[in-house]
């Protein structure tokens, strides 16, 4: 059973830090792109990160760019998202991906969110 679960989001106030993990199973997690989303209040779900290899730089929504780092740990089958100087336009329910399409087919994962709110 594939199963994403996102953990860390919570209150936290402008400027402030996070960091939002998400593990894994019922997969072969090595294979797949990770990603966060998140979606806020009336608004469209956006991609904020990517990540294909461990240790690989990443792709980043211009938004977020210089403030938020992903990273992997295949061996612990766990992405995460280090959130820094954190904005009241941050606030979202922020969502992990799993994603692989090998020849033409397509394998998409969800986890259920976690709420990131900044606010003073």
């Amino acid at each position: 059973q594939v199963q994403l679960v996102e953990s860390g989001g919570g209150l936290v106030q402008p400027g402030g830090s996070l960091r939002l993990s998400c593990a894994a199973s019922g997969f072969t997690f090595s294979s797949y792109v990770m990603s966060w989303y998140r979606q806020a209040p009336g608004k469209e779900r956006e991609l904020v990160a990517s990540i294909t290899t461990p240790g690989g730089s990443g792709n980043y929504a211009d938004s977020v760019k210089g403030r938020f780092t992903i990273s992997r740990d295949n061996a612990k089958n766990t992405v995460y998202l280090q959130m820094n100087s954190l904005k009241p336009e941050d606030t979202a329910i922020y969502y992990c991906n799993a994603l692989r399409t090998p020849w033409g087919r397509k394998y998409v994962y969800w986890g259920r969110g976690t709420q990131v709110t900044v606010s003073s």
